[in-house]
């Protein structure tokens, strides 16, 4: 899916948001994010295998739909922290029920392979 298609307003509204959240890790970015502002060493240490350049770029892309903030703290070093817009905190409540159906998914994928 394209980025373009998370603009074009002639796509279904589910399209939308999911063109907004593709990838493999901005939902997890979204889930860190609800409980605070991180730092991007932070984010990085919580999510193993993440570089630091396909971070950069899910933040940059993140921020420019609206769901994330940089605010960078004029202090040296540098200090910069990322949090949620309450556009991004929206989006990460209806993503909860989402997320619901996808616990209860893998509960049924584990209780079949048991019976297996």
């Amino acid at each position: 899916m394209t980025r373009s298609r998370a603009q074009d307003p002639n796509v279904c509204g589910v399209t939308a948001a999911i063109a907004v959240i593709d990838g493999k890790w901005k939902t997890a970015l979204l889930w860190l994010l609800e409980s605070g502002p991180r730092r991007p060493g932070e984010l990085r240490r919580q999510l193993p295998g993440l570089t630091e350049k396909v971070l950069t770029q899910a933040l940059r892309e993140m921020e420019a739909d609206g769901l994330v903030h940089r605010e960078v703290h004029n202090v040296l070093p540098l200090k910069t922290e990322y949090y949620l817009t309450p556009f991004g905190r929206e989006l990460s409540e209806a993503l909860a029920p989402l997320s619901d159906w996808g616990h209860r998914r893998l509960t049924k994928l584990t209780e079949a392979q048991a019976v297996s």
